[in-house]
């Protein structure tokens, strides 16, 4: 059978229950019925598809009472490409990121589709298999397949044991696992640079030196992380979303330590989410896109700018690849709360809260029909606290609510502990309203969860986890939503289409929200205002008034030390290099915030 397309077929073992179907895969399957051999069961009785002889018409994947079954048809040429899969019917590779001397290559992209394979097969740590699960290649065969690229010489050092290389792992969790003693004496052990005590200071980790690793916060542990994988001598670093759980000035904080590498001659490559991170830290950028847990492809190399834009835009033109229906747009001219003449939603006077170590104020606002604002600013300010106080989770010790308002919130941390599915829990949380047509095709659908209603809500990933929650909390019947931190966990793809379909829900029924986040552009995209957080964090926090984007972006960047441009092409913020042209220029101008109509006056 000749077949002009690769064909990829993929079974979740996890949703596969062989032992409740009537093997519905096999038994429909048109070739399998003809006499073709192209599912059969394997001794442990899970179905085994043979990718030659599929057709690739996806009878099994609409039959499979399970959903465990994916058929993908790529291009016959990627075939030739596959770096590594893990094992018949599951998720492979599609060619590598390319780390380059001196410089810093960012990887984005869904989760599930190969960032976390490609960083263990550059680092050492995975030797690539090209495809070949039952006959893995020796390293002469691996060299020779890379013969011709830039990958040729960074394998044949892995091949001699000659790449020394620093991995910053995504599951920091584990840390505390391994490691009982002092942070202090865990950054000492690893310190062969001899730099652990200048990477202190630039992390702000001084106050967790005496901590034991299972007493710091997941900021505080990240940041523990990076410490140690910079401070190590090596030729190449890989840095796995390194800004998890840390606010916007330690994210800064993160990218300035992995640029500094790079300026030393390092190669790094690093992982993230974080466009505006990504936007700041990296020259370079690789997308990787596919179908989570079933084929990823690392996309040509492409400069930041580049490489942002074509996400944004879902186009890989040079390959004529989409993975996006639609592209990312910005609103260019940010909107000015006193110009909306909309219908108050909920007044409320200045206010105060005061625990035993902490004190916040919070400046008198208006919330409008329609209207999103956002809310930025250093962890530990009590911007969760504000929140708390407006939805009626906590009460203020002075002022509070003017006008009353139904307020649906969506809290900081989310807990799995439900016995069920997500269809169960949404027709607990919501009733009938999640499967209601306009709310399925404007909210259900667009942040993917539909594909997730069969699922386990303990089984969820974080990301995941917080799809449903956010899910939940705009379906509740409320005139506010207040969510916290929504783009905690998710990946970017899910985080531009949490960011569009919140925006359009939110405005479509005439509701007002209020959105914490630390992800700028999330916040960019979404907001229409602004409330900016000040203080000392642990210790005293001020919430503003809301204010114009423009005002309130000028008054955030300028705190953090950074500036922004607009990009031409998609009006997306563009963050300047520090001590660019354009960067000295804004900050002399005291313009942090910069809109295209300024630059065409």
């Amino acid at each position: 059978m000749i077949q002009m397309e690769h064909r990829v077929a993929v079974l979740d073992r996890d949703l596969c229950n062989f032992k409740k179907c009537q093997h519905e895969c096999q038994r429909f399957c048109p070739p399998q019925m003809m006499g073709e051999s192209v599912i059969e069961f394997g001794e442990d009785g899970y179905p085994v598809i043979n990718e030659n002889t599929c057709i690739g018409c996806s009878i099994c994947v609409k039959k499979c009472p399970f959903d465990a079954i994916s058929i993908v048809n790529l291009a016959q040429e990627l075939g030739s490409e596959k770096v590594h899969q893990f094992g018949i019917n599951t998720f492979r590779l599609y060619r590598l990121p390319v780390p380059k001397k001196g410089k810093v290559v960012g990887l984005v992209g869904k989760n599930g589709v190969g960032k976390s394979t490609s960083i263990n097969i550059l680092s050492g740590n995975l030797i690539p298999n090209l495809g070949r699960v039952e006959s893995p290649p020796d390293w002469r065969e691996i060299l020779k397949a890379f013969q011709g690229t830039e990958l040729r010489a960074h394998f044949e050092l892995i091949s001699e044991g000659n790449l020394k290389s620093s991995l910053k792992p995504q599951a920091i969790y584990l840390i505390p696992k391994v490691w009982q003693s002092p942070v202090r004496e865990l950054i000492d052990r690893y310190d062969e640079a001899g730099s652990g005590s200048e990477l202190v200071k630039q992390l702000g980790l001084s106050q967790s030196l005496d901590k034991m690793p299972s007493e710091l916060s997941g900021g505080e542990l990240q940041r523990v992380a990076v410490a140690i994988a910079s401070e190590r001598d090596a030729d190449i670093y890989f840095f796995d979303e390194p800004s998890s759980y840390n606010d916007v000035f330690q994210r800064m904080q993160v990218s300035r330590v992995i640029r500094d590498l790079a300026i030393k001659g390092k190669s790094v490559v690093l992982v993230e989410h974080d466009l505006t991170f990504l936007d700041y830290a990296t020259d370079y950028v690789h997308i990787i896109y596919g179908q989570p847990a079933v084929y990823g492809v690392v996309s040509g190399i492409m400069t930041t700018s580049e490489g942002i834009n074509t996400l944004l835009e879902g186009l890989i033109p040079g390959e004529n690849v989409r993975f996006r229906d639609t592209p990312v747009t910005f609103d260019v001219y940010s909107s000015s709360t006193e110009d909306v003449e909309s219908a108050i939603l909920l007044q409320y006077s200045q206010m105060e809260k005061r625990f035993r170590n902490f004190e916040l104020k919070v400046d008198a606002g208006v919330l409008r029909e329609g209207q999103v604002v956002g809310v930025l600013g250093a962890n530990a300010l009590g911007k969760t606290t504000m929140l708390r106080i407006l939805a009626s989770e906590e009460k203020p010790d002075a002022g509070g609510a003017m006008t009353k308002a139904k307020i649906s919130y969506k809290p900081q941390y989310l807990s799995s502990e439900y016995e069920g599915t997500v269809q169960d829990l949404l027709e607990f949380s919501t009733g009938s309203l999640w499967n209601d047509n306009y709310n399925f095709q404007q909210l259900i659908r667009p942040l993917t969860v539909d594909r997730l209603l069969q699922n386990k809500v303990k089984e969820l990933s974080g990301g995941e986890l917080q799809k449903v929650a956010v899910t939940i909390c705009l379906l509740r019947e409320a005139d506010i939503y207040a969510l916290d931190e929504p783009s905690a966990f998710t990946d970017v793809e899910d985080r531009i289409a949490m960011a569009k379909a919140m925006q359009r829900f939110i405005k479509g029924k005439g509701k007002s929200a209020i959105v914490i986040d630390h992800d700028i552009m999330l916040v960019d995209i979404i907001s229409d205002s602004l409330i900016i957080f000040t203080g000392e964090p642990g210790a005293k926090g001020f919430a503003s008034s809301p204010m114009s984007k423009e005002k309130g972006m000028n008054m955030f960047l300028s705190d953090i030390g950074i500036t922004y441009r607009r990009d031409i092409q998609t009006g997306r913020p563009r963050v300047n290099k520090p001590e660019s042209r354009l960067d000295r220029e804004q900050k002399a101008k005291g313009y942090y915030y910069y809109l295209v109509r300024e630059e065409t006056k």
